[in-house]
């Protein structure tokens, strides 16, 4: 089997991470905001979002990858190490599937104080058609053994972070890949995985946020110990300080979006619409679970009125919703919440963590109404 180029070392990247007292945001952030890219709410009314309007984050650089050299390694504790090429994967039972996929950190910059790093606003979401293989057989093929505690999943994308340069690298363990039935893919929407989008194969793990589900897949390797790499134990965890451990964050938490009614101011993004009655419309999600109910509220949270829900459909994809609004002459705050079937329910505010992850607070829109 192949390996990876090991990672040079080079001196640790310094800088001060805190927010000053400005609320500006930073030359870094901005930076950020540019290289990756949020789906615009209107997209919503999609149910599945086109490729170029998908969310997009990128860690590192988009790595150059010629699909004709590129294999795929799996080894570690297997009874028969595996090196398959793509048109290997490609000749194997293929699967589509719609799946939703979210950022940890989308509504990171609507928590105060604002975590700094990829400066989310509500955009981080789409919901995609995903074509590849299942991953589960391919590991039985393999022969994973009984000791393993995790399969870890490395991509080909690296940089530095926390000090150190590393390989963007996320685990599973063996229970997990048997419940999420994670897929293989090399084609989105019907096309051949896009460069950024992790051609020519990705990890694609339905209803976890989006770090799971690894770009550019390079190497899985099974080991014997739980795998506390900085993208398992360094972030991706919910936490108030970085003394303590803290939660990791897995599936995606129940959210609910609403496509932005009557048309923009330019600058502030405010809505404006005519008086009358509006059918406003979005899309609700809770990773593997199902969503039961969506309430709209017309006066900013006073008072809430059920919507319209879709029946759930394929595991792992949002539901529609829609509402009925009568709309008067004057100022209002729409807003939206779903609780899913274990009754969880969004909050009216961020639950505050350090690295701003999981936030599915209620979403307000100011709506002027003329």
């Amino acid at each position: 089997m192949s390996s990876l180029d090991p990672l040079p070392e080079f001196p640790p990247v310094t800088g001060d991470p805190a927010p000053d007292d400005s609320g500006r945001y930073y030359h870094e952030e901005l930076s950020l905001a540019f290289r990756n890219r949020g789906m615009p709410l209107e997209a919503l009314r999609y149910a599945r979002t086109p490729t170029g309007l998908h969310y997009l984050l990128i860690h590192f650089d988009i790595p150059v990858v010629d699909a004709a050299e590129w294999k795929l390694d799996i080894g570690g504790l297997v009874d028969r190490p595996i090196t398959l090429d793509l048109e290997t994967i490609k000749a194997m039972p293929a699967v589509t599937r719609p799946v939703t996929m979210e950022c940890a950190g989308n509504g990171r910059a609507r928590m105060e104080p604002r975590p700094v790093s990829q400066p989310w606003l509500n955009g981080a979401i789409g919901t995609a058609e995903w074509t590849g293989t299942p991953l589960a057989p391919i590991l039985e093929e393999a022969g994973i053994r009984p000791e393993v505690a995790d399969l870890i999943f490395t991509g080909e994308d690296s940089g530095m972070e926390a000090g150190e340069v590393q390989r963007y690298q996320r685990s599973l363990n063996p229970e997990e890949i048997k419940r999420d039935e994670p897929l293989l893919v090399y084609a989105m929407n019907g096309q051949p995985l896009e460069p950024q989008h992790g051609y020519p194969l990705r990890l694609i793990v339905p209803g976890w946020y989006g770090m799971t589900s690894v770009k550019w897949l390079r190497r899985i390797d099974a080991v014997n110990e739980r795998f506390t790499g900085h993208y398992m134990d360094g972030t991706y965890r919910y936490r108030d300080t970085v003394e303590i451990a803290g939660e990791p964050v897995t599936h995606q938490r129940v959210r609910s979006l609403m496509a932005p009614p009557g048309i923009p101011d330019f600058y502030f993004r405010k809505r404006m619409v005519e008086a009358g009655r509006h059918r406003l419309v979005g899309r609700a999600w809770a990773g593997p679970r199902a969503i039961v109910t969506v309430e709209v509220s017309t006066d900013g949270g006073s008072s809430w009125a059920p919507a319209q829900v879709e029946p759930a459909g394929a595991a792992c994809c949002w539901q529609g919703w829609s509402f009925d609004w009568e709309a008067v002459p004057g100022e209002t705050t729409l807003a939206v919440r779903a609780t899913d079937d274990a009754g969880n329910t969004q909050p009216e505010e961020p639950i505050w963590n350090i690295h701003g992850m999981g936030n599915n607070a209620v979403q307000k829109v100011d709506v002027i109404v003329r």
